[in-house]
């Protein structure tokens, strides 16, 4: 059972009467609630210090060294809820595909998938090929207490993505050529990657995690037309498979602007928003009955004090009128941010929006 569940009959658990789970389930809140994407990790000097000689991936499978990243910023920031650390290609790692995270690069394949022979890289996801998640989130809800837990899966796209380009890539060539001449290998590539992401988000829904975020980082290469041909099926099939559980259900990519409506439609209980679409107009696009998450410019963290307050009062506006609204950036924490500013920004928004 997850640590969101209520149950007809039962007491509700800790976390389920926080800000964050409230604005997902488009409740009154006693404030915005606050979360940063990237918040644990390498904007802050404590998280260098724990990582310091230990590879990304490395890093990702030790449970300890997970739960005490995952809690620095709730720690320092006070925001109102936690993201598990961890990284969009644990799950393929876990089942045996040759990558690695290059530092300055990011995740590198070793033997991109372009054949459906390729497809035989990509076996079944056990909770055992993830033991060590299972035990960080065990670690992290005895210390998160009342603060809710996201786990969090990279989506069948961009997880494609990475696999078939064979690393990050600007254009997506490969990935579309792919798409375009052989729909139905990859159809069944995503349908693939939605049963390994939909077993990743059980195993952390099942260890304790409060919320999922299913990140589809790339998916703003595609249009429309594209996205609802080649794209959907598979993120509802993930949405579809954690929808039992009761957890409010996340979506979020960059440059989405046009894909608002049909991300929600493909399953998501809240929309993620980057800084590009205002969040009323966002509002417009994805429909009635969606929370909303977002959406600050990251870029704005580096102006001045009053500059970001400023900013942060035109979000907030624009999201006065929504059913449900988390206070996030419109993408993730930049690596040279200074960690104060994340921690002013917190206490702004708790203290503009306190009801």
């Amino acid at each position: 059972m997850s640590a969101n569940h209520s149950p007809a009959g039962q007491q509700p658990t800790a976390t389920y009467e926080s800000a964050f789970l409230k604005a997902c389930r488009r409740e009154p809140v006693p404030h915005t609630p606050v979360w940063f994407m990237r918040q644990a990790g390498r904007s802050l000097p404590e998280y260098l210090k724990v990582r310091e000689g230990i590879p990304m991936l490395e890093s990702c499978m030790r449970p300890e060294l997970v739960a005490e990243i995952t809690l620095q910023p709730v720690r320092r920031h006070h925001v109102d809820a936690a993201i598990y650390f961890s990284d969009i290609v644990v799950p393929l790692k876990a089942i045996g595909v040759d990558l690695d995270i290059k530092p300055g690069v990011g995740p590198v394949v070793q033997n991109p998938i372009r054949t459906r022979a390729d497809l035989a890289q990509l076996r079944d996801l056990t909770p055992e090929d993830v033991w060590y998640v299972t035990e960080a989130i065990g670690l992290l809800t005895a210390e998160l207490g009342e603060t809710p837990l996201i786990g969090f899966a990279g989506a069948p796209f961009t997880l494609a993505s990475y696999l078939v380009e064979g690393g990050p890539s600007k254009n997506h060539e490969h990935t579309k050529a792919l798409m375009y001449s052989d729909p139905q290998l990859w159809a069944d590539l995503l349908d693939r990657l939605a049963e390994i992401t939909s077993a990743f988000l059980k195993v952390q829904i099942e260890a304790g995690a409060s919320a999922v975020q299913l990140f589809d980082s790339w998916v703003g290469a595609l249009a429309p037309a594209d996205y609802r041909r080649s794209v959907m099926p598979a993120s509802t099939k993930v949405f579809d498979a954690v929808a039992s559980y009761g957890v409010p259900r996340i979506h979020f990519g960059v440059g989405t602007g046009e894909l608002l409506g049909l991300m929600g439609e493909a399953g998501a209980d809240v929309v993620g928003v980057d800084w590009r679409v205002p969040l009323d107009e966002a509002a417009r696009r994805v429909g009635p009955g969606k929370a909303l998450q977002g959406n600050l410019d990251p870029a704005v963290l580096f102006a001045s004090t009053e500059a970001v307050e400023t900013k942060t009062r035109e979000v907030l506006d624009a999201a006065a009128g929504l059913e449900g609204h988390v206070f996030n950036l419109g993408h993730g924490v930049m690596p040279s941010m200074d960690p104060d500013a994340l921690s002013r920004l917190v206490e702004y928004v708790h203290t503009q929006t306190a009801r």
